[in-house]
């Protein structure tokens, strides 16, 4: 069998940017883009010295998917130095292709080498998004002394932590997230291939990309088939370090969000963090696509037009502008910017003091199974419902590229219609429902097999019947071991539900492709043969009630 594959390599360097080469401790040499203010040169002292903005990913700098010169642009015309660099091991940089674990050392490195520059004021920040953003929570670990503020924007402090986790009750395996390494940390360029959905064992369709380009993925052979995590090798964990100004930046539809939130609640509520954390929560996905432009048309996808690439470029950039006037230029005061910036999707944007907002309150909708309804009340008669998992017949993802939710957003109702999804309804809203925080399921479920998985979509069913999604979560779960009520975070959401509009949950056990099917027995998913099939069965009502819990504003009255 021929496997069809594309080596992607670096794109040219902008004319604007100067190119270095800048030595880490261990003679490794990083490719270094460095933009400067109008009128300056590297090798000139400035007059005045400017403060750094740094970047480190692993997506080539000069690509037109991160769009680091037109980035750069929007900086320097604020008077910031912006230092883009290829992480060690990718496209320009030298070194293994490793992702991770050097990432500190390399972080203070690169902060130490900026602040000896002729054109440096001596203090840096940091800036962007995904595997940039964990670049940034590795140099805080570092704790350089240059350091001064950062924007982690749609990421995680552990991303190894969102491809799967132990049982009783755990996460199921990221298939996507898992074979993002198969892609993109092989070697220096990237890999574009489309694996074989059919083969089984489902370890062999990566056995055999792996073959066809002669290398392997070393952080791939970690997570697969046997799941090692090397993420405590990094040292000093980031939030046990010198605490520094966070923005936060999260996108409600981020695939994401939930660890992000959770990074951003646990330092919200640490002692030397919690005064220097802020949030900007967007109606956005990883990839930067917005609700109010959703599904992307050729004209609103940045990702194609130069023109779309214009119009959300400001949103992207300026909050960061906004707060490194404050912790690297002192242009202004910590107290004018908002603790809390958040939009409120088919809504607005609004500022608030913390998050959840002051005043915002629980709401609880009760799992009926007799009629497949979510009410406010619990009910009062033990019930049950059951749905299938066929692992000869999945659960299709709704989306191909759960990054760019948006970008499709799809309607769910054709999902919601299977006979293995289960679905309970809310009645129809005669006022607005304004969800603002955090959103999770208890659920008192088991299973005929010994190890099975839940995905959960909140979804806004529309008065036409348009089913699209709100919030998600899911769960692994050992049978002989699950707790009497399984706790599913869905994550935080700034969402308006309209009037006319209903609030719906889909329940099922296979999200295939973003998942790995369950294997339904005791045997690996990466390597069985025969996934077994079982029967997930809920309860409700009497004294076994399943619920959903929202945080929504108060009514208006």
């Amino acid at each position: 069998m021929t496997f069809a594959f594309e080596h992607v390599g670096p794109a040219p360097v902008p004319a604007r940017a100067h190119e270095f080469r800048v030595r880490m401790r261990d003679g490794v040499r990083l490719a270094t883009d460095v933009y400067l203010p109008d009128r300056a040169e590297p090798a000139v002292p400035a007059e005045p010295a400017v403060p750094a903005v740094l970047v480190r990913l692993p997506y080539d700098k000069n690509s037109r998917y991160v769009y680091f010169d037109e980035v750069a642009a929007r900086f320097t015309a604020r008077g910031y130095a912006v230092v883009v660099q290829d992480v060690r091991g990718k496209f320009r940089s030298e070194g293994s292709t490793v992702p991770f674990l050097r990432e500190p050392e390399d972080g203070y490195d690169t902060i130490d080498w900026i602040v000896h520059q002729p054109w440096s004021d001596g203090l840096v920040g940091m800036f962007g998004d995904s595997y940039y953003g964990f670049t940034q929570w590795a140099a805080v670990a570092s704790q350089h002394p240059a350091l001064r503020a950062i924007v982690p924007r749609v990421t995680t402090v552990d991303f190894n932590a969102t491809t799967q986790s132990g049982a009783p009750v755990g996460r199921p395996v990221w298939l996507e997230g898992i074979e993002y390494y198969a892609h993109y940390w092989v070697d220096q360029g990237v890999y574009e291939y489309e694996p074989d959905r059919t083969v089984r064992p489902v370890i062999d369709q990566y056995e055999q990309a792996f073959r066809a380009i002669g290398a392997r993925s070393t952080w791939f052979d970690l997570l697969a088939p046997r799941f090692t995590d090397l993420f405590p090798a990094r040292g000093r964990h980031p939030f046990d370090a010198r605490p520094v100004p966070v923005l936060h930046c999260v996108g409600w539809f981020d695939n994401i969000v939930t660890p992000h939130m959770r990074d951003y609640t646990e330092l919200a509520a640490r002692p030397g963090w919690d005064a220097v954390q802020y949030l900007w929560a967007g109606a956005v996905d990883h990839e930067n696509y917005r609700l109010a432009d959703a599904p992307a048309t050729g004209e609103s996808d940045h990702a194609a037009s130069t023109a779309a690439l214009d119009r959300m470029l400001p949103g992207y950039v300026d909050p960061a502008l906004e707060f490194f006037d404050v912790f690297l230029k002192g242009d202004r005061r910590a107290q004018e910017l908002p603790k809390v910036r958040w939009e409120l999707g088919h809504a607005e944007w609004r500022t608030d003091v913390s998050w959840p907002p002051p005043g915002a309150v629980e709401h609880t909708w009760w799992l009926h199974a007799q009629d497949g309804t979510l009410g406010p009340h619990a009910p009062t008669t033990a019930d049950q419902a059951q749905w299938a998992y066929d692992p000869e017949d999945l659960v299709p993802s709704v989306v191909p590229n759960s990054f760019a939710t948006l970008h499709s957003y799809p309607d769910l109702a054709l999902l919601a219609a299977r006979e293995d999804v289960l679905r309970f309804t809310g009645p129809a809203l005669s006022g607005p429902l304004d969800l603002a925080g955090p959103l999770f399921l208890d659920l008192q479920v088991s299973s005929t097999a010994a190890e099975f998985d839940v995905f959960a979509k909140l979804v806004d069913v529309h008065p036409d019947g348009t089913m699209r999604p709100v919030a998600r979560g899911e769960v692994h779960v050992r049978t002989d071991e699950v707790p009497d009520e399984v706790r599913v975070d869905l994550g935080h959401t700034g969402y308006r539900m309209r009037p006319g509009h209903r609030l719906a949950l889909l329940l099922a056990s296979s999200d295939y492709p973003l998942y790995l099917p369950a294997s339904g027995s005791d045997e690996n998913p990466w390597t069985t043969l025969a996934p077994k099939p079982s029967t997930q069965t809920l309860r409700t009502g009497g004294a076994h009630p399943s619920r959903l819990v929202v945080t929504a504003l108060p009514e208006q009255p």
